[in-house]
């Protein structure tokens, strides 16, 4: 089958094109991190926004460390198409919005340069949490970058799933660089995409009627929420849907506690089950109520939605998506790096429960639930992979709970808290995960 390059866009469906022409776009963004959310997210509200009008923008994408698929763009000319799953319908459409690609661990030196290049005004990442510290190899090379630019002016946006993204960004850049010229808006990013596998390529292929290895799948639901604090322009990106904001922190707060607090307990608890996507574990007896309550009871009272919205209406259409059987959105996938995401997803909520005098019960349920899955073992008896950067010190420490940068000294030493997370771990090891469910009032 002939593979996706510009050659072959003239052949596809014209409702498959894509939206901007490739190579008519400008640059102006540089991006770290071609993984599939950024392919889905980003990417796609950028040419939608420039197909509305909403300014000449195009994207040099940096993979920093694998090649896996910053080599099957370059074969088909920085060509990628984006599928969108809802139930037994799909769609898909290809994005042209790229415009270069690097790699940063083979050439170092020509991704810093380019960073460094004024043409690039915004710099933005979705990295994942762990590359969040000043040793990492992408901040290496981003601060490389950023101090060559002589003070040009960009802004740095983090796109990932940190509770203050942009203040934490603006920490680590700021304690080694000037910050004159600098600015680091806070984000909220939120779309539902699952990797991509042989099924998600032969869906594209069928669909486009070209091979594409570059394809990534995901939900109809896309979500984009944009503190309005640029320092070189921007593209209009509220033409494609963007929501720009004095302050994205209360849509953070509740996306991190409600979508993806409850995406991790629906992770952990559906795979000790064996269950092996999120729509399936949804489906088991007793999740969904269980994770309604977790929202109603532990998630709600701590959060201030933003005006027009209810955290118990939100949650509502969150389980609702999570039960799209299409996406098949693995609970191991999910489930990995557990030590870098519950801090944000779920901790926080534990502490303000506490701090308000309640026992969190169902948050209880999910450390239970995490402690239980890293051991390694599923309620029968298969082993479980250990994806985590913490692995060799989760398994070397007894009582998880005293996880240094985990848990918080409040959360180990606080005995009630203990005590039920230690009821929920004793009914899992007993029990198992579907029983405990069903006995659920």
């Amino acid at each position: 089958m002939e593979r996706l390059t510009r050659a072959a866009l003239a052949g596809l469906d014209p409702a498959a094109r894509p939206l901007v022409a490739p190579g008519d776009a400008g640059v102006g963004i540089l991006h770290l991190g071609l993984g599939a959310f950024f392919r889905a997210h980003q990417a796609v509200f950028t040419e939608a926004a420039m197909a509305a009008g909403g300014g000449d923008w195009g994207i040099v994408g940096v993979a920093p460390r694998s090649r896996a698929v910053l080599d099957p763009l370059l074969e088909q000319d920085l060509l990628f198409s984006v599928l969108t799953l809802d139930g037994t319908e799909a769609s898909a459409r290809v994005c042209g919005v790229l415009a270069g690609g690097l790699h940063a661990a083979g050439d170092p030196d020509a991704v810093a340069r380019r960073i460094a290049d004024p043409d690039i005004r915004i710099i933005t990442l979705t990295v994942t949490e762990k590359a969040y510290r000043p040793d990492s190899p992408v901040m290496r090379v981003l601060m490389r970058g950023l101090a060559a630019r002589g003070g040009a002016p960009v802004s740095v946006v983090s796109c990932d799933n940190l509770s203050g993204n942009g203040a934490k960004l603006r920490a680590l850049v700021t304690a080694e660089l000037p910050a004159e010229g600098l600015s680091f808006p806070g984000t909220m990013v939120d779309r539902i995409v699952p990797a991509s596998t042989e099924a998600t390529y032969a869906t594209a292929a069928n669909l486009l009627g070209v091979e594409d290895r570059a394809t990534v799948a995901g939900e109809p639901f896309t979500q984009w929420v944009i503190e309005d604090d640029f320092a070189a322009g921007r593209p209009a990106w509220e033409r494609a849907g963007a929501i720009l904001t004095d302050d994205a922190a209360p849509y953070e707060r509740m996306k991190l506690r409600v979508l993806n607090g409850v995406h991790s307990a629906i992770a952990y608890l559906g795979a000790l089950a064996g269950a092996p996507t999120i729509d399936r574990a949804l489906a088991l007896p007793g999740m969904r109520e269980t994770m309604e309550r977790f929202i109603a009871e532990d998630i709600a009272p701590t959060l201030e939605p933003p005006p027009g919205m209810t955290v118990e209406a939100y949650g509502q259409s969150v389980l609702h998506r999570f039960a799209n059987s299409a996406l098949g959105h693995r609970t191991l996938q999910v489930a990995m790096d557990g030590t870098q995401k519950l801090p944000q997803r779920l901790l926080g909520t534990v502490a303000d429960r506490r701090a308000a005098g309640a026992c969190p019960r169902y948050g209880a349920l999910v450390i239970a639930a995490w402690m239980r899955f890293v051991r390694g073992t599923a309620d029968d008896g298969s082993p479980l992979p250990l994806d985590d950067p913490l692995a060799d010190r989760i398994r070397a420490t007894p009582n998880l709970l005293e996880l240094d940068g985990v848990f918080p000294a409040g959360l180990a030493g606080d005995d009630e808290l203990r005590a039920e997370i230690a009821h929920w771990a004793r009914d899992l090891e007993r029990h198992g995960v579907a029983a405990t469910l069903k006995a659920l009032p």
